[in-house]
């Protein structure tokens, strides 16, 4: 096998400038689309909650539409679509003084869409996972619906919503790949014009899964901080990080005779 080590090592250790600028456009895209998905799957999950029969069946299409999908189409439908259509035209703008490409506003506006949908339906089972009891209780102490919502069941369902959205989190970075069809400069995208002018496309692209291995592996660990800090909050004993559980079964050897002993 033909394996290119010097450039590989070089890709890995020392990235061209274009290589960090597409890794850097992938964690804005990512960070952007999951705040903006955020907001707009927790007003989604409202909706489905509401008393009125048209909000409901509104938040029920915009759900049933969008996970029924591919993004590949949604994101094509978003950005060529609608431009050849006539209906609108992502243009390029400027954006806190930073000039930021009309294919960037699409990416980040097809992700939105695409995780509200199942950002949306996380939200609808961690608040339905509170008991009704609690909403009677916190109108008996005449609180306003949305105060019982700030107040009383968003703190507890959020300790049921966070895995879940971390997953989610991992799989929209992964995701950014798919927006090199669009032509958005992302990590992915770079690296295929790396391969067409070195040929050399194996040690690029394992270069790449690395770099996406990295930040999944960072988001992990944040995860499961912000899941102890939660715990810590309602008072839950809060389980050993990562990195503890990892030494712990690095340096734990298994039962002899009923008795665990560590090589520590």
């Amino acid at each position: 096998m033909n394996f290119d080590w010097p450039f590989f090592w070089q890709s890995l250790l020392t990235p061209s400038g274009p290589f960090l600028a597409g890794f850097g456009l992938t964690i804005v895209i990512s960070i952007a689309s999951m705040i903006l998905a955020v907001i707009v799957g927790l007003i989604i999950a409202i909706a489905g909650r509401s008393r009125w029969t048209i909000l409901r069946v509104l938040a029920g299409i915009y759900i049933w539409v969008i996970r029924g999908t591919p993004l590949l189409v949604q994101l094509v439908i978003i950005y060529l679509g609608l431009a050849a259509a006539g209906v609108f035209r992502f243009e390029d703008q400027y954006v806190f003084g930073f000039l930021v490409r009309g294919a960037v506003i699409a990416a980040i506006v097809g992700l939105t869409i695409h995780e509200s949908a199942y950002i949306s339906e996380i939200i609808r089972s961690g608040l339905e996972a509170v008991d009704r009891g609690q909403l009677e209780a916190a109108a008996a102490l005449s609180m306003t619906p949305a105060q019982s919502m700030r107040w009383i069941i968003l703190p507890q369902a959020l300790r049921t919503i966070v895995p879940p959205f971390g997953n989610e989190f991992n799989s929209l970075m992964k995701m950014t790949s798919i927006l090199s069809i669009i032509g958005v400069s992302e990590m992915f995208l770079v690296a295929q014009s790396i391969s067409s002018v070195t040929f050399l496309t194996f040690e690029i692209f394992i270069v790449v899964a690395i770099y996406y291995l990295l930040l999944t592996t960072v988001w992990t660990f944040i995860q499961a901080a912000i899941e102890r800090a939660l715990n810590r909050r309602v008072g839950i004993p809060v389980p050993q990080s990562l990195a503890a559980r990892a030494w712990t079964r690095f340096t734990t050897v298994p039962r002899v005779g009923g008795v665990e002993r560590t090589n520590a």
